[in-house]
């Protein structure tokens, strides 16, 4: 179903859309330079046999976590290359992490992006996360096909104009 095509208009209209609708990529040449940091995080269900195989380091690909790790930081440097108005940043650090979910089987995946700078760090976060989930399917396909990746979300980020934003998850 296609959808119509909305034009912003009056005081909520979104920054990426200038006065006419028309996308754009927002100049953030004016605002300060602050320290910013996004977490994001997200799951992969895969079956008992793949994910056992990439937490004993068996599966035939290789190191599943060590090329997925790898696979998230290249592309949150490469975030503005996927997503068509985002900034190119100079990125500060990036920490990946994996846990074996209790209720499993499955993987948590988080993200931690950190920058200097006039824009956040969140779609290199959620990029972060998603790239590493992918990873992981693809290096665990020919064990099982029917992984299911999900829940991919912003859980934190600091620094900018709006501070704070803490998610509240239960």
């Amino acid at each position: 179903m296609k959808r119509p095509v909305r034009r912003a208009r009056g005081p909520r209209r979104s920054s990426h859309f200038d006065e006419h609708g028309a996308a754009r990529m927002v100049d953030v040449g004016d605002k300060a330079e602050t320290r910013r940091e996004a977490i994001a995080r997200g799951r992969i269900e895969l079956s008992r046999v793949a994910l056992d195989a990439v937490l004993a380091g068996t599966a035939k690909k290789g190191d599943v976590l060590g090329v997925a790790r790898i696979a998230a930081i290249q592309a949150a440097k490469r975030t503005s290359e996927w997503i068509p108005l985002c900034h190119p940043l100079a990125l500060d650090g990036i920490d990946v992490a994996f846990t074996p979910e209790p209720s499993g089987p499955a993987l948590a995946i988080e993200a931690r992006v950190r920058t200097s700078g006039r824009t956040g760090v969140e779609m290199e976060a959620l990029v972060a996360v998603s790239a590493a989930a992918l990873t992981i399917y693809d290096m665990c396909k020919s064990i099982d096909r029917g992984m299911v990746i999900g829940a991919v979300r912003l859980v934190r980020k600091t620094g900018g104009k709006s501070g704070l934003y803490e998610r509240e998850e239960g």
